[in-house]
């Protein structure tokens, strides 16, 4: 006589059937997520694409060559020529002295420092990243602006050779130099966070191995932790980038804005597209503010290609990609 296996209870025997129910609602919501976000992107594209059509079909100037901002004038003029420099100009400032400090900070925090300081330093760089963007503006504009003066003038003095730091008109260092130095303090906790996380995942085994064979902290550092995280330090000043890139209210505090294109970086004037909206579309008409749609168009362009290098910079390695999870 043959004994028979028990009976499963019958709540084991829905278990399955219910987790792939729940797998399959899941994963359309996840899908559905998806699309929308195509969908509202794909629809943001087309409207700015309109109402940018209706502003270039006026404009008596050259869009990307033009100096002059006077599209609700009888002949409308305007171009981006000032905005996409001082926009690039800036960006590339705040990129050359952000990058390599958050670099530091997260070497400092994830292999220097002990875990008593290393965990409140980091909560305390996390907490620059809360930070609103009118704060950074007013702090820029009463402390950080004045106290330019000094390093302004001994660049002009030390450097003014190279052209770029050569400072042809004397003022309030309201000037592309300065909004760069803001824009490196407001982008460096997220460059600082996603860094710091990409070295916490060195394999241990890594730096283990160096240190065996005799290598300095500094030694495996460079030989074992960059070269594994540098995908993901690229990324992460891509990221910074794009913050660069669109930051609006700091700058428009900071800079004293003009449509005089200047190489001297340290004279003020200047503008970016960010700023430029912010401050004109107010008391801008309706071909006004048609105009501005075409500049936030370009900037839309370039911050999806910004965003989107970051994002094949991740994807080459699978640990950052989430290809594995």
């Amino acid at each position: 006589m043959t004994s028979s296996s028990p009976a499963a209870p019958r709540g084991r025997e829905r278990r399955p059937r219910d987790s792939r129910v729940g797998d399959k609602i899941f994963m359309n919501l996840a899908r559905g997520s998806g699309i929308l976000l195509l969908v509202i992107m794909a629809a943001i594209a087309a409207f700015l694409t309109w109402r940018s059509v209706l502003a270039l079909s006026t404009n008596e100037g050259n869009f990307f060559t033009s100096f002059e901002w006077t599209p609700d004038a009888p002949k409308p003029v305007f171009g981006i020529a000032v905005l996409v420099f001082g926009t690039i100009v800036s960006a590339v400032i705040a990129m050359a002295i952000a990058v390599p400090v958050a670099i530091g900070i997260a070497l400092f925090i994830s292999h220097y420092a002990p875990r008593r300081i290393a965990q409140p330093f980091a909560y305390l760089v996390d907490l620059l990243a809360a930070v609103p963007s009118i704060v950074y503006g007013l702090w820029g504009a009463l402390f950080l602006v004045p106290h330019l003066d000094g390093l302004t003038s001994w660049l002009n003095e030390y450097m003014g050779w190279t052209y770029i730091f050569d400072q042809t008109r004397t003022g309030t260092p309201r000037n592309l130099f300065t909004v760069g130095i803001l824009l490196a303090i407001m982008v460096l906790p997220i460059i600082t966070a996603v860094s710091r996380e990409v070295f916490r995942q060195v394999p241990r085994m890594h730096e283990e191995a160096a240190l065996a064979l005799g290598a300095t902290r500094w030694e495996m550092i460079r030989t074992a932790v960059l070269p594994f995280g540098r995908p993901g330090i690229i990324s992460a000043s891509m990221l910074g980038l794009g913050r660069a890139l669109g930051e609006t209210i700091a700058v428009a505090v900071v800079l004293s804005a003009s449509n005089v294109l200047s190489l001297h970086i340290l004279d003020a004037g200047g503008g970016t597209f960010a700023q430029n909206i912010a401050l004109k579309f107010a008391e801008a008409g309706d071909n006004g503010r048609n105009a501005l749609m075409a500049s936030g168009l370009v900037l839309f362009v370039i911050t999806l290609l910004v965003n989107g290098a970051a994002r094949l910079i991740i994807a080459r390695r699978k640990e950052y990609s989430g290809a594995n999870a």
